[in-house]
């Protein structure tokens, strides 16, 4: 530690204190040129005089001496560096130059930073305690990496008296190289973390956010309260899309994206957190309420309903037994009311049963303090109930003084207990959303694919490039829908008048009523200036507008330069309008937006976001949040829409925007639909002229240049092609063809049956660290898998991947598995690994010989198993 000190109160004095008086096993080196010994301890003037290098240096000196201390670091060869110091990029122009060079070192050597200007690091199971706060957690499962320093410190004081551990506490700082991505693949594999919370003020690296986040939030809960959640004073947005997608909007859309659980206070925190360490998930919305008073039910049953719960509805076999002895006038239903007079053994029984009742997915105790019901008592039958059942219990004892010891007792054994019935019922609600929402996110989508040519995406490369030749960042109309043309979605397209006699013949080809619009480059939204005029439906109404227009706009607009004025053909609406666009955010890239539209987008402000790449489980998820939704489906007398023309339009613009990073932002409002098909009556497209400076997407798209055609030694043709979630069917199929040794080989144990959850995981990966190409074959009109190799990297390193490859066994000895070597190396390298490796059964001859022809290296590995690997 640099910069430990003998000063009471200083924070180099607490640090050290807490990191020599913590059990913590290892060698602690206190460095600072000042003292011979520090707190007992021999102290060293600089680092170069340690006589060991440590894993970590815990720095806390004045900024300004920072930068040596990391570079003597450096040169010691200690790769590990916590730096608690502040006066960095949070003080402005003067700390960013600092940290900037601070970044220079930390590449030079290859370190590894935590913060600067962070609070520090604790990890219970080692004892270790590197902040200036008070006591060491308990142990337990959650870990906790927080932006905000005093945030920390309520957390660890509320751990405290609510008897919850902590795997690891990080306080991440100014996150100069360490960020939530890291953390969260570091403990995402660590073996005494079930549960991560995270308090976020900014998220930086968007990207590994998401894909760390995506890949752990299936097993290990991720639990996010974002802060900042209202910015005042922002920018006035060019679009309706921009206006509408704003950051916290985002912020939440990219969270259930990637499957995490968002509160909206510490108390939700608190909360959450202490029912993923202390009881069983839940897997229904069905809960039922056991109290011993009426009003608490009830608040608890509006609690319920507020939070998209269900009031489960007892069996009657549950009813049965509950009548046999519970007082005549209980409420014989759900809430159960059991009476006041009922004691904590009437409370045991009706617990039991109704975790008997199948309908019921968990239950919320309610007990308020009565003469008969001893709180210590009952407190000890639902631990004692607790520790059997496999449903969630929580509790609410409300009160203070009478019910504090029973609260305490059921803290310290599992039970989460809350001061009131609502804040039971909103955790349960919190992590049933959560594992329904991973459920909603992992459900196989149907095959849907876009028909787009190189020629396509050359055509809009030039379009683009002749605005930016003309400074122009906005396109125009027809310009904009063309785009959309030349990925499936149709509109209606404009022609351009320059005066009163062009637009008379333009409407005439066309066929009246037609649409009017003002044609100019300084102009976005048209109807604003007098811009747009509707429904003209012969040609003294065509020359009126005309003239209308340019005197309206030219008053509106003095600066504006007019081209002319846009015909096209009017489009009745028969039903509801609707918007669909996108936008580049600073951090999360490009962005969908989809909601109302028409002239009431902004005011009803109805909208839900997604991220590229869309393909139809997640289109249909975007939709189905939003109010139009029900609009969709026919509301009324207005006819329902072809949903899968809305799933399909939105596959495509997802698409358009995957292909043109050029696109800042895209508009398209309003999307009518008509007859079976959705069109595009009005769109705008905004190009940036640096699209490299802002991020393009936050989620991997489908790797479509990994696609090959091999042929095998029978003369079958066979595509290699990555693998993506529509492909479920196929590998299920693929996977039912396999002979019990097959799967042996591949899966190290007999497999019988491949649920859902977990072909999820091999169909549904994430492109960034993970690449499954399979082997497709088609005869008589029939798709089929006959193999699938696979390349994972280690999370947190660049250097190595896993691989695993299985061949369908009516498939085998036909040189696919070579083909599949072969590719599996040319990825790899591809990807810049330095080696890749896998564990191989010493019984499985067929691929060990086939390994030794490829120039494996093969080592001995866990018993029965050889470890081969190839270095590229």
């Amino acid at each position: 530690m640099i910069g430990a000190s003998n000063r009471i109160g200083s924070a180099g004095y607490r640090i050290f204190r807490n990191l020599i008086g913590s059990e913590y096993d290892g060698v602690v080196y206190p460095v600072n040129p000042k003292y011979e010994s520090i707190q007992g301890v021999e102290s060293y003037k600089n680092v170069k005089e340690l006589p060991k290098t440590p894993d970590l240096a815990v720095i806390v000196t004045p900024s300004k001496v920072v930068l040596d201390v990391v570079e003597e670091c450096g040169k010691k060869g200690i790769k590990g560096i916590l730096i608690i110091s502040a006066g960095f990029k949070e003080i402005g122009k003067e700390g960013k130059k600092l940290e900037k060079k601070l970044e220079s070192i930390r590449q030079k050597y290859g370190l590894r930073i935590v913060g600067p200007n962070c609070v520090g690091i604790i990890m219970p199971y080692l004892g270790m305690n590197s902040t200036f706060a008070g006591a060491m957690p308990e142990k337990g499962n959650i870990a906790l990496f927080s932006q905000s320093g005093a945030i920390c410190g309520s957390i660890l004081d509320w751990a405290a008296s609510a008897k919850v551990g902590f795997s690891s506490f990080v306080s991440v700082g100014s996150m100069l190289d360490v960020d939530f991505g890291d953390l969260i693949d570091y403990f995402g594999r660590d073996i005494h973390t079930r549960s991560i919370v995270l308090y976020v003020e900014n998220i930086t690296h968007a990207r590994k956010f998401m894909s760390a986040a995506r890949s752990f939030a299936r097993v290990k809960p991720i639990i996010v309260i974002k802060s900042g959640r209202f910015k005042e004073g922002a920018k006035a947005a060019s679009s309706h899309t921009g206006a509408m997608a704003g950051e916290d909007y985002i912020y939440d859309a990219a969270f259930k994206r990637a499957g995490c659980v968002r509160v909206k206070k510490i108390g939700e925190l608190f909360n959450c957190s202490s029912i993923l360490a202390k009881q069983p998930r839940p897997t229904g919305k069905n809960l039922a309420i056991i109290t011993n008073a009426g009003g608490p039910g009830v608040l608890a049953t509006d609690a319920i309903v507020e939070n998209g719960g269900k009031l489960a509805e007892l069996s009657e076999e549950t009813l049965e037994e509950l009548n046999k002895f519970l007082p005549t006038h209980w409420s014989k239903g759900n809430p159960m009311d059991i009476i006041g007079d009922s004691d904590e053994e009437a409370y045991r029984k009706t617990i039991e049963v109704a975790l008997k009742d199948k309908n019921i997915d968990g239950i919320v105790v309610i007990s308020v303090p009565q003469v008969m019901a001893n709180p210590k008592k009952l407190a000890e039958n639902i631990i004692d109930i607790s520790k059997k059942s496999t449903k969630p219990i929580l509790t609410s004892f409300v009160g203070e003084e009478s019910v504090q010891y029973a609260r305490q007792m059921l803290n310290r054994n599992n039970v989460p207990t809350y001061p009131t019935p609502e804040e039971a019922v909103e955790s349960y609600m919190h992590l049933y959303h959560y594992a329904r929402n991973l459920e909603l996110l992992y459900e196989t989508p149907e095959e849907r694919t876009v028909e787009t040519t190189i020629k396509s995406k050359d055509k809009i490369k030039d379009i683009i490039q002749k605005a930016l030749d003309e400074d122009r960042t906005t396109l125009y109309e027809n310009e904009a829908k063309e785009i959309l043309e030349l990925y499936g979605i149709k509109s209606t397209r404009p022609r351009l008048a320059k005066n009163a006699d062009e637009a008379v013949n333009l409407s005439e080809k066309i066929g009246y009523p037609v649409v009017m619009k003002i044609h100019s480059p300084q102009i976005t939204h048209k109807s604003d200036a007098g811009g747009v005029a509707l429904d003209l439906d012969c040609e003294e109404s065509v020359r009126d507008a005309f003239d209308t227009m340019m005197k309206t706009v030219k008053k509106n607009v003095p600066k504006a330069k007019i081209e002319g004025v846009t015909m096209q053909k009017m489009v009745k609406n028969t039903g509801s309008e609707f918007i669909l666009g996108s936008k580049k955010d600073p951090v999360f890239g490009s962005i969908i937006l989809f909601g109302l539209g028409g002239i009431f987008t902004e005011l009803f402000k109805d909208r839900a976001i997604g991220f590229p790449p869309l393909n139809q489980v997640l289109a249909q998820r975007i939709i189905e949040k939003t109010k139009a939704y029900r609009l969709l489906k026919g509301y009324r007398n207005i006819p329902p829409a072809n949903m899968k023309a809305v799933e399909e339009t939105m596959i495509n613009f997802s698409q358009l925007i995957e292909d043109h990073p050029e696109i800042s932002e895209l508009d398209i409002n309003p999307l009518i639909p008509q007859d079976d098909n959705l069109v595009a009556v009005d769109a705008r497209v905004m190009i940036d002229k640096n699209p490299d400076e802002k991020p393009h997407m936050i989620i991997s798209k489908y790797p479509s240049h990994y696609i090959k055609k091999v042929t095998l030694k029978d003369g079958t043709e066979v595509t290699l092609r990555p693998i993506k979630p529509e492909d479920e069917p196929l590998w299920q199929e693929m996977f039912e063809s396999f002979s019990e040794e097959t799967v042996r080989y591949r899966f190290f144990r007999v497999i019988k049956e491949t649920p859902h959850k977990m072909r999820t995981r091999y169909c549904n990966i994430d492109y960034d660290r993970e690449i499954g190409i399979v082997a497709e074959s088609k005869k008589d009109g029939k798709r089929r898998f006959l193999g699938v190799t696979r390349i994972i990297a280690d999370p947190g390193s660049n250097d190595k991947a896993e691989f695993a490859l299985v061949v369908s066994d009516k498939w085998q000895r036909l040189g696919l598995g070579a083909e599949f070597i072969d590719y599996t190396l040319e990825i790899a390298r591809e990807k810049g690994f330095d080696q890749i490796y896998g564990p191989v059964l010493k019984d499985n001859i067929p691929m060990i010989k086939l390994c030794r022809e490829k120039n494996f290296e093969f080592k001995e590995g866990d018993p029965g198993e050889y470890m081969i690997s190839h270095d590229l």
